[in-house]
């Protein structure tokens, strides 16, 4: 194809952060600032105009799905779409790992057929292990101990690295650690945490592995950066940490002001530690917001502006967005309500009204980021004689943590 088109489609800063000269950047991408398409067209200029190979290639996205709509993208962009993606890994952090154990897993101590624990499944062997262990589950619930578990898992630490501060309960909490990861060992199984702990292991004892993929992949792409947490930084750090001044170029896309997963061990300080790592990189800002009108951008960034710890005012930038849509009757109504009861009852109240003003039932939809949030406001719309169509999707705007209700 004509690489010039490539770069026509773009906007300033879209074209700047695509066309860079191979290094290490960080590219701030506002919401609906188009940073999906930034990276496939990074890497399509990567193969077509710096003739880098697609084996050494890796593209990191934050879900599945993502990873499988950026392949989609990037083929269709290269050679009108008859060229083929072979070599280049595109994946979770997760997805990545697990072919890496996978690939490894004589050297990362797990049998060949070892076999992956979802949440609910680790929930289920906490449990069994628990009451055999005659543990009491009133002072320790098992699902505290899976959040603990894969908390240290995610700080990179073992059981005996763990210091108890000579606390009893701090050392009952890492006995139950142990006595379970002892079962998973034995069982050949893994849960998520597991999955990037040992691959983390897998590079820091095994150096010649970790030198295959330093060699392999020369270019790291990672999308939405600012929900990366430490275990998968640290694996990014192994990847590009080389010894002789070959190191692979990173382009890390992200945006602190959309850090909203810490409760899922997410740590936006991360978009810190990268300008630590990577004091040579450059920064490009993306502004430009293709999604929603700009009475909802300024709305926003009267909240956003009052966190701490932002970028905006540590680096001495500019994140304002500015919109391209023509809508121009957008209203934006913020709330803050002491309880959720009376946040419940607002948004009956709210819908009700708009309802009364004529606005279709149909038209209207509450998000909820909270399954037994949505639950616990049905009681409040059915009592405001609000008929709803309740169904709980998955892929609600990719995400599997935001929920949906539609009125009838």
């Amino acid at each position: 194809m004509d690489f010039a088109e490539l770069l026509d489609v773009l906007n300033n800063k879209q074209r700047e952060a695509v066309s860079a000269p191979l290094g290490n950047y960080l590219v701030l991408a506002g919401a609906g600032s188009g940073k999906t398409r930034v990276l496939t067209h990074r890497i399509a200029w990567l193969i077509g105009v710096e003739g880098v190979s697609e084996g050494s290639i890796m593209a990191v996205t934050f879900t599945n799905k993502a990873a499988a709509e950026m392949r989609h993208r990037i083929e269709s962009v290269l050679s009108d779409g008859n060229q083929r993606l072979f070599g280049m890994w595109v994946g979770t952090f997760h997805s990545i790992a697990h072919r890496l154990l996978r690939a490894h897993h004589l050297d990362a101590d797990l049998p060949q057929d070892f076999q992956i624990l979802d949440s609910e499944d680790q929930l289920r062997l906490l449990k069994r292990l628990m009451k055999l262990h005659h543990f009491d589950e009133k002072s320790f619930p098992p699902k505290q101990a899976a959040w603990y578990i894969n908390n240290k898992k995610d700080e990179g630490l073992r059981p005996n690295q763990i210091d108890d501060h000579q606390d009893r309960q701090e050392r009952e909490w890492i006995r139950i650690y142990q006595i379970y990861q002892d079962a998973c060992d034995r069982a050949g199984l893994v849960d998520f945490a597991e999955i990037l702990l040992r691959s983390y292991e897998l590079f820091l004892h095994k150096p010649l592995i970790l030198q295959r993929y330093q060699q392999r992949f020369q270019h790291i792409l990672v999308d939405e950066f600012q929900d990366t947490n430490l275990a998968q930084l640290r694996i990014l750090f192994n990847l590009t940490d080389t010894p002789h001044g070959d190191a692979p170029n990173i382009m890390a896309v992200g945006d602190d002001d959309q850090a909203i997963y810490s409760f899922q061990g997410a740590d936006v300080g991360n978009i810190h530690r990268f300008r630590k790592r990577y004091p040579d990189h450059a920064s490009v800002v993306l502004t430009d917001n293709y999604r929603s009108s700009q009475t909802i951008l300024d709305r926003a960034r009267e909240i956003i502006t009052q966190a701490s710890g932002r970028l905006e005012t540590s680096m001495d930038i500019d994140k304002q967005l500015q919109a391209h849509t023509n809508d121009t009757n957008s209203q934006v109504t913020l709330s803050a309500l002491p309880s959720h009861q009376e946040e419940f009852a607002w948004i009956a109240e709210s819908i009700q009204e708009n309802i009364t003003k004529g606005i279709k039932p149909s038209e209207i939809a509450v998000i909820a980021r909270r399954h037994s949030d949505l639950i616990a406001l049905l009681p409040y719309l059915n009592h405001g004689g609000i008929v709803v169509n309740y169904e709980r999707r998955d892929n609600v705007l990719d995400d599997e943590r935001v929920q949906l209700l539609e009125l009838m």
